[in-house]
């Protein structure tokens, strides 16, 4: 099997290397390019050539311009990596035949209400970034090509900034922290997503029926806040040393941003676990994994 790899080096795809190898030749590509292949999202045309000259069996795109409150302002550039690449990546699959494996957002929901949002929930994306990736997963969808598109949810790893990371620095930094706790979510780590796209991808190949949408999230819940507390108190389980003393709930209102935040990010991933037999473990396993790795390195 050969596989193109788009976004080889953010927090997703670097664990899509690993988890990728044991399927075949990995050709795995990031911004930069080389010996003429070209993996710069925006460079579309390029990118889409990239696809017709290797014809891969696969092409897992792990790449996606993600700075949430920077689309606001960088509308362009968010819709053509998010919306105008992939729409050529697509086309390219549809001619080569090749399988699309595409990674989306919760922020394509508009964030109400307080049950977990199902692959067939309305979509209604209340920031540019959200919209982009709407586009992104229509332009798939319309292609004609044969595809996975995984939904997921506050993506972490011990590589890239991450919500995490930031906490775990401010923690050693600061006395006092004041955290949002009234936005719910699955903090879903890099390597879940990467491990479950390889078990995933070897299923769809052998039963076309598997194509379509997919949650791709860890399970159970929890807020930011709360979130931020596990971190904290598993660094401390491990030895860390952390400086903070107080850390305070807060409203969304209380943190404006230049981009509108879902309320609710809760995805049901009772499809794909059915779907490919697998079980998607509670959020904590996950952190209390990254946890080690970022503390023994």
């Amino acid at each position: 099997m050969k596989i193109v790899l788009l976004g080889k080096n953010g927090q997703v795809g670097w664990e899509l290397q690993r988890a990728l190898a044991p399927l075949g030749e990995v050709i795995a590509l990031d911004r930069h390019g080389y010996d003429g292949l070209q993996g710069d999202m925006s460079q579309p045309e390029a990118v889409k050539q990239t696809i017709l000259n290797i014809k891969p069996d696969v092409v897992v795109n792990a790449s996606a311009y993600t700075a949430v409150d920077l689309a606001e302002t960088e509308q362009d550039l968010a819709k053509q990596i998010n919306f105008d690449a992939v729409q050529k990546v697509a086309e390219a699959c549809a001619e080569v035949d090749a399988l699309l494996v595409h990674y989306s957002t919760d922020y394509v929901f508009n964030g109400q209400g307080n049950t977990a949002f199902v692959e067939s929930s309305q979509i209604d994306p209340v920031n540019i970034y959200g919209k982009t990736k709407a586009q992104g997963e229509q332009a798939i969808a319309c292609s004609g090509c044969k595809y996975l598109i995984f939904r997921t949810s506050w993506v972490y790893a011990a590589k890239g900034k991450n919500f995490l990371k930031t906490m775990l620095n401010l923690a050693q930094q600061r006395e006092e922290l004041s955290i949002i706790h009234d936005q719910i979510g699955a903090p879903t780590s890099a390597e879940l997503i990467a491990d479950v796209t390889a078990q995933a991808i070897p299923q769809v190949i052998h039963e076309k029926t598997k194509v379509g949408i997919y949650h791709l999230v860890a399970s159970g819940e929890t807020s930011w806040f709360n979130y931020a507390n596990y971190v904290f108190e598993q660094a401390k389980l491990a030895g860390i040393e952390l400086v903070v003393k107080k850390v305070n709930p807060i409203p969304t209102e209380a943190y404006p941003t230049p981009a509108k935040r879902p309320h609710n990010s809760r995805l049901d991933n009772q499809k794909l676990q059915s779907t490919f037999q697998l079980k998607l473990p509670d959020w904590k396993f996950g952190v209390q994994r990254t946890l080690t790795e970022l503390l023994n390195k």
